[in-house]
């Protein structure tokens, strides 16, 4: 079996497994699967995501977790709780969205560490 055929897990690091429950559950609407004290085993369709205990943790200035969306301003609109970037430089609607030069629509919000996310529409 070639990795291209085995599934993905997807890692991103905490210092608070109890808030980033409530993000990830809460906010995002992520399934828990098990909450062990090393980490928080989440599924987002067929893709398992690890929320790691770490003891210390300093943000990446880029997106680490994004998701594909069929409708990106209604997908914002039912993040309650989630905050919208914007970004010196680039172009954003009134809703924090970019369109890329290939037509794709990006937004980005950060998890309670400080992680970077997204959502993007194509």
């Amino acid at each position: 079996m070639t990795l291209g055929q085995a599934h993905l897990v997807a890692f991103i690091p905490t210092t608070d497994l109890k808030r980033a429950r409530e993000f990830y559950e809460g906010t995002l609407g992520l399934t828990v699967t098990d909450v062990n004290p090393y980490a928080l085993v989440l599924r987002s369709g067929d893709i398992m995501l690890r929320v790691t205990k770490v003891q210390r943790l300093t943000p990446h200035p880029f997106t680490v977790l994004g998701w594909e969306v069929p409708d990106i301003h209604r997908t914002i609109e039912s993040l309650t709780g989630a905050v919208f970037q914007t970004y010196d430089g680039i172009e954003q609607d009134d809703h924090a969205v970019w369109t890329a030069p290939g037509g794709a629509k990006v937004a980005w919000f950060c998890d309670p560490d400080g992680n970077t996310l997204s959502i993007t529409e194509r």
